[in-house]
């Protein structure tokens, strides 16, 4: 929490090692997430996630909604096979309010708040044990920021 350009966001992609801290430590059940080795942080991506803030630039546009979810999954060995990450997939969108035809299409064909929805599914997608969350509801509308 803090004012704009206090350095929330930067502090959250330090912590997913999307940006690389210039001194400091970050522990994490005893481990420095910052310190350790980019082989030694793969264990802890699937433990940590981020929901970006813009949803317009945080999903790849190549992927329909199905490869969004799933390509977690099938990185991290989630699922016995793809149809049972499939039915996975379809969970989440119920989770955060879209319907099960939304597998089938593009980032392009949604709203920016569905945009956000489907950007939330992901991370959830490895059950995280912490979800960093950089405004991650500020795009949606009340009501669906209550549901989320």
């Amino acid at each position: 929490v803090g004012e704009s350009g206090s350095g929330k966001t930067t502090v959250g992609l330090t912590l997913v090692r999307l940006h690389q801290a210039t001194a400091g430590r970050a522990l994490f059940h005893g481990q420095d997430l910052i310190g350790m080795s980019a082989k030694a942080f793969h264990a802890y991506k699937k433990r940590i996630q981020i929901i970006f803030q813009n949803p317009y630039a945080s999903l790849n546009p190549r992927f329909t909604v199905e490869q969004i979810l799933t390509e977690p999954m099938l990185l991290h060995g989630i699922g016995q096979d793809a149809g049972q990450r499939r039915r996975l997939a379809q969970d989440l969108l119920d989770k955060v309010g879209l319907p099960a035809g939304a597998l089938a299409k593009y980032p392009h064909e949604f709203s920016g708040g569905q945009r956000q929805r489907i950007a939330i599914a992901r991370c959830l997608t490895l059950k995280p044990e912490v979800l960093i969350c950089d405004e991650s509801v500020s795009a949606l509308d009340v009501s669906v920021q209550a549901q989320v």
